[in-house]
Order: C-alpha cells, then sequence, then structure tokens
C-alpha cells in the first residue's frame, strides 16, 4: 500500500517530493485506520458488557432472594456466563471465599462499564448484611432500560447511514433527469434566441 501511495504521489505531485508525500499519506492512512479499528473493538466489547450486565444483574437478584450471599450469588451467576461479566464474577466470588474483602473485590468488579453501582450496592450488602434484592432488582431494572436506548439509538444512526449512500446516487440523478430539463427550458424561453 505504501508503494502505491508513493506512485501515486509521484504520478500527481512528481519528483522525489511526491513519492515522499504519498508514503506519509499511506503511513498516516494506515495509522488512522489502526485507531479507528482499535476503537470500534473497544465500543463493541462495552456494548457487550452493558448487555451481559443486565441479565447479571436480573441473575444476581434471582440468587438473592432464594437467600443466597452476595458471594454465593457471584458463583452462581459468574458460572452461568460466559464472557467479560461472567469471569469477573467468578473472579470476585473466588477472592470473597479466599478471605478477600468485600468492598476491594467488588470494587474490582465495579471496574466494568456501568457496573459501578451493583458493584457498590453488593459491596455494601458483603459487609453490612443489608438485603440488596430489591436495590439490584432496581439496578437491573435500569440496565435494561439503558441497554433498550442504546440499543434504540444504534438503530437510529444505522437508519441514518443506511440512507446516506441511497442520496448520494438518487440525488445526482434527480438533479440531471428531474431538475436540469426544467432549468434548461426555463432559460431557452427567457434567453433571446441568438
Amino acid at each position: 500500500m505504501v508503494a502505491a501511495a508513493a506512485g501515486v504521489g509521484l504520478a500527481l505531485v512528481g519528483g522525489v517530493l511526491g513519492a515522499v508525500l504519498g508514503a506519509v499519506a499511506a503511513s498516516a492512512t494506515r495509522g488512522r485506520r489502526r485507531q479507528v479499528r482499535a476503537r470500534s473493538a473497544a465500543q463493541a466489547a462495552e456494548v457487550a458488557v452493558r448487555e451481559q450486565l443486565a441479565t447479571a444483574a436480573d441473575l444476581l437478584a434471582g440468587c438473592l432472594a432464594a437467600g443466597a450471599s452476595p458471594g454465593e450469588a457471584a458463583a452462581a451467576v459468574g458460572e452461568s456466563l460466559r464472557g467479560p461479566v461472567g469471569e469477573r464474577l467468578r473472579h470476585t466470588a473466588a477472592e470473597l471465599r479466599l478471605g478477600g474483602e468485600a468492598d476491594a473485590s467488588w470494587g474490582r468488579f465495579a471496574e466494568l462499564p456501568g457496573a459501578r453501582e451493583l458493584g457498590r450496592c453488593l459491596a455494601r450488602a458483603g459487609t453490612s448484611g443489608v438485603p440488596a434484592v430489591e436495590s439490584v432488582s432496581r439496578i437491573a431494572a435500569d440496565l435494561r432500560s439503558e441497554w433498550g436506548r442504546a440499543a434504540t439509538e444504534a438503530a437510529r444512526k444505522a437508519g441514518v447511514l443506511v440512507t446516506l449512500p441511497l442520496a448520494v446516487c438518487f440525488l445526482p440523478a434527480f438533479l440531471t433527469i428531474g431538475v436540469a430539463p426544467v432549468l434548461v427550458g426555463l432559460a431557452q424561453d427567457l434567453l433571446p434566441h441568438v
């Protein structure tokens, strides 16, 4: 790609300067594409975490309602879920089983995108013994509605992005076939014949 860009630069600008400019442009483009791919992968991972988080919160609320401690609930839900949320829940449950402090263990869980409130609630329940079923259920409902809003926004954005190529294709055709003949006809009527 760099060689091709150097060739294009050589053809357009000419000389060594054109080849160098083409190579620099190709290198910059490659770096930018890498950044875009990395950002896109990070956003996809965050979306997956947020999607799993709502399910995990529902399952945690169910386990807590059945009488499990936050650590036991984390172990059960962590075993049933795959991905980063399930893995972090398994790690949190293992830390708690080995005598880790609830605040520190749930604090690491709360580092997941969107998990801060859930982590704080479960840490509070683990330290003080306060029942967390209602709080976790409310958090699960909030996470589901947030995920629904994000999905709706993504669908709207996709709709706009899908129509853009259509506009690019059909607008020139509309102008050429629809508007241009009218303007030519008006110009012929308004301008004196030469």
